[in-house]
């Protein structure tokens, strides 16, 4: 996982936090990726909540992620969001379905917009936000091999 934290103030809307995903976002403090499973059916999911959306279970662990996966979908926005939060460019924002098998959605950055496609393998990495969390984002993946 990628460890990289801008220092600059992020210029977008910051999430609220709400009971259930708690754990999740105090992980990012730490720029630390986090999913919730399930204990009766050894499964994880997304997005934060207190049963399993898959067996109705209540019992909920934290554990980590790789923080690894591929672009399932993503749509390029092209409309500036309000001034308040504008990024004062064209964004990707897709749905990255991650190596244990959830999805979640995220901004895909590093990569010029016209070389996003379904299928890219991604990484995570971390924007920093005004109250010491961290907004996971994905970035093409680097091969670890690479010359």
């Amino acid at each position: 996982m990628s460890t990289k934290v801008p220092t600059e103030t992020p210029l977008r809307m910051e999430p609220p936090i709400s009971p259930g995903a708690e754990p999740f976002w105090e992980a990012t403090r730490e720029c630390r990726l986090v999913l919730p499973w399930c204990l009766a059916c050894e499964r994880p999911f997304f997005y934060p909540r207190e049963v399993c959306p898959l067996c109705l279970g209540t019992a909920i662990a934290w554990r980590p992620a790789t923080g690894t996966g591929v672009v399932y979908s993503f749509t390029i926005e092209n409309r500036p969001p309000p001034a308040a939060f504008s990024m004062g460019k064209p964004y990707v924002v897709a749905l990255v379905e991650l190596d244990e098998g959830v999805r979640l959605m995220g901004n895909i950055v590093g990569c010029p917009l016209e070389k996003t496609e379904v299928g890219m393998p991604v990484s995570v990495t971390w924007e920093a936000l005004s109250d010491g969390r961290h907004l996971p984002l994905f970035e093409p993946r680097r091969e670890e091999n690479a010359l």
